[in-house]
């Protein structure tokens, strides 16, 4: 295997997809460092969920790769050929055990992953022991995410922002090398939604203090969302996908795909902070411009310029 590069987390090399003979995602070229927040936006029907899908390996592109840059397997560039542990996804709508507390929620992952059947079935002490060791630190997990007094609830009992909480710990707990969250506070009001925003920066501040110890931070986050307020205020960094760009200056009949239109970065937000809607309003009015406006058709690498403005 090729070795990876530590600073980056994920590499998506011109990856083309499509649904028949409708094409739905152009040349997508995009670098994620590790530890970054990064904000997916674009107008619907632009492939934001499919190319969360390629990332995570149910949905293989037709044409390019994209490759984890894996500290778990030695610091080698893994190519995506399927579901992986390195890769966690939670949903807009959470998909929790009805049957299981909050904890044995948190815990199941660790035990598929780490246990069988004939193992839980005929090595009883071993297993007792190890799940006690799930169990505890699902609790830790759900203390990360403000729940530690909810361990023995279940889902009937706890609040949608709550349960979208436990299905955070869930990814969490799994450690992975990117967390995908697709629309992650959708479902949830304005308050619920704010709340956790803010609790998502206290994840920013945790990567932060990892760096400053010289250690490599622990959360990498794409996070897919139609509001552009929250990509800005949750992440470092926002990339904007479209099909609305100017693919006949580069020789097509028709549109190819969406492609990356917009990537520049974001303002850093401490969770205390007040938002900042002026600064909000001029990204907000640039991306817009970019990535939204089907009548003016723009040269798509206009506003690609993350890597210029952050070359470091």
């Amino acid at each position: 295997m090729t070795a990876a590069s530590p600073e980056l987390s994920l590499e998506c090399r011109a990856v083309h997809h499509g649904f028949g003979r409708k094409p739905v995602l152009f040349d997508i070229n995009l670098r994620l460092r590790r530890g970054q927040f990064l904000g997916l936006v674009g107008p619907s029907g632009c492939g934001k969920s499919t190319l969360l899908r390629g990332i995570v390996g149910t949905h293989l592109p037709r044409q390019g790769q994209i490759l984890i840059h894996s500290a778990a397997s030695g610091n080698t560039l893994v190519p995506v050929v399927g579901p992986g542990r390195d890769r966690g996804i939670v949903y807009q709508h959470y998909s929790l055990f009805p049957f299981l507390t909050a904890q044995e929620n948190v815990a199941i992952g660790l035990m598929l992953d780490q246990t069988s059947i004939p193992f839980r079935l005929f090595a009883w002490p071993k297993w007792r022991k190890l799940r006690k060791e799930h169990l505890t630190l699902a609790g830790e997990f759900l203390e990360k995410v403000r729940l530690g007094d909810a361990l023995h609830l279940y889902p009937h009992e706890l609040s949608g922002g709550m349960k979208q909480r436990v299905a955070i710990a869930q990814a969490l707990i799994m450690k992975p090398e990117i967390i995908l969250l697709d629309e992650p506070f959708g479902a949830l009001d304005e308050g619920t939604r704010e709340d956790l925003q803010k609790w998502m920066l206290t994840l920013y501040q945790d990567n932060t203090r990892a760096r400053a110890r010289g250690e490599s931070p622990p959360y990498t986050l794409i996070i897919v969302t139609h509001e552009l307020t929250e990509a800005i205020y949750v992440g470092d960094r926002m990339v904007g996908l479209s099909q609305h760009w100017d693919w006949r200056k580069e020789g097509y009949d028709a549109c190819p795909g969406a492609t990356v239109v917009y990537d520049k970065p974001c303002p850093v937000f401490e969770p205390q902070d007040a938002k900042d809607y002026q600064t909000f309003a001029v990204q907000r009015e640039e991306v817009r411009r970019a990535a939204f406006d089907s009548k003016v058709l723009m040269d798509r690498n206009e506003f690609v310029t993350y890597w210029k403005e952050t070359p470091g």
